[in-house]
């Protein structure tokens, strides 16, 4: 099977206890330290197998194969990767059943991040994830205050929607968010923009 690494916590010694977002599901699997392994790291794709454990209601992790991407050399774009991916294990850790559209998603974006700017790239995500949680707030109208937004909207966490007068923040042109919250296209967004949006993006899903 295969999957993304969103999370690697250390257990004892140089053991790994390691969260993979799969087609179905979400894993919570043990990875052993030998010095046969590949190295595996946040972000990864890899192809991998489970082995039950009668001693343990965690299946081991063998058979790991890292499925890479050009751009994975590229420390830039991996450093942004491995911000983004972090984010999804906060989001889904508590979730049961969680389908195929987050590791579709993470899948489509993997395969555009060295085409554009990946920050674009995940900015993109983010809005197909809000609208299919049903989270996307499309009405200009403030989270803050309730009033309509006639002029530049500010966005704070959630990609929620402001008055700059309300939250203080940078404002953006309201056609490009319209834009990029319709049809998850960032393309109308300067690069300041862009950036405070990333930086919103980072505060969690």
């Amino acid at each position: 099977m295969q999957g993304y690494i969103i999370n690697i916590n250390r257990a004892k010694d140089e053991d790994l206890i390691v969260t993979i977002i799969s087609k179905d599901n979400l894993q919570i699997v043990y990875r052993f330290y030998g010095a046969r392994h590949g190295v595996i790291n946040l972000g990864f794709k890899i192809d991998y197998e489970l082995e039950g454990s009668i001693k343990s209601s965690i299946s081991r992790l063998r058979d790991v194969i890292h499925l890479g991407f050009k751009w994975i050399a590229d420390r830039h774009r991996l450093r942004i990767w491995q911000d983004f991916i972090a984010l999804f294990y906060q989001h889904l850790k508590q979730a049961d059943d969680i389908g195929s559209f987050y590791f579709d998603l993470i899948d489509e974006a993997a395969l555009k991040w060295d085409k554009q700017n990946p920050k674009r790239v995940a900015i993109e995500a983010y809005t197909k994830l809000l609208r299919y949680e049903g989270r996307l707030h499309m009405e200009n109208r403030c989270f803050l205050c309730s009033e309509r937004i006639d002029n530049d909207i500010s966005i704070i966490r959630g990609y929620l929607p402001t008055h700059k007068e309300c939250s203080h923040t940078l404002s953006i042109d309201k056609d490009a968010i319209n834009e990029l919250f319709k049809n998850s296209v960032s393309l109308f967004l300067n690069d300041k923009e862009v950036e405070r949006l990333w930086y919103v993006l980072l505060e969690g899903l």
